[in-house]
């Protein structure tokens, strides 16, 4: 019930990020919130990470959907076998992948906004932040458990 909820809730604060994104600025524009470093830039990516595979929405969003419903099934199926750092990484990982899963079945393209200038030339989003955080819970797991053994 707690993972469930936390997902509801990391989507939720993806989608309201996009919505204020696409409310407050026009396509393409930014804003210097510490100049030279970090800017809200309204970005429409009509690929995946990096913005790869541009305009192969169709061919994404059946991916996308398939890799939900198998992290989700993953999920559901280990549940009790898995510890508290693999739950809170599929959690944040699914957060994520639902919430760009949304942006591309509904509008047609993912809605990027944070743009780290001089140190990233990628901009992102929210739910790219979930999906990093969710691989950064697994990779720390895995190197605990390696060295628990």
């Amino acid at each position: 019930m707690f993972y469930g909820l936390l997902i509801a809730a990391l989507v939720l604060l993806d989608q309201y990020t996009k919505y204020l994104t696409i409310e407050k600025l026009q396509y393409g524009e930014t804003i210097s919130l510490m100049d030279g470093f970090f800017h809200l830039t309204y970005v429409k990516n009509m690929g995946i990470a990096f913005g790869i595979f541009q305009d192969k929405t169709i061919y994404i969003s059946l991916l996308t959907v398939a890799a939900v419903l198998g992290i989700a099934f993953y999920f559901y199926k280990e549940f009790k076998k898995i510890n508290r750092w693999e739950k809170l990484a599929y959690t944040f990982i699914l957060a994520g992948a639902i919430g760009n899963m949304i942006d591309r079945l509904f509008r047609g393209y993912v809605v990027d906004m944070m743009d780290f200038r001089g140190i990233w030339v990628y901009v992102f989003n929210v739910a790219d932040v979930w999906i990093n955080i969710g691989v950064f819970f697994l990779i720390v797991d895995y190197f605990v458990r390696r060295n628990e053994r």
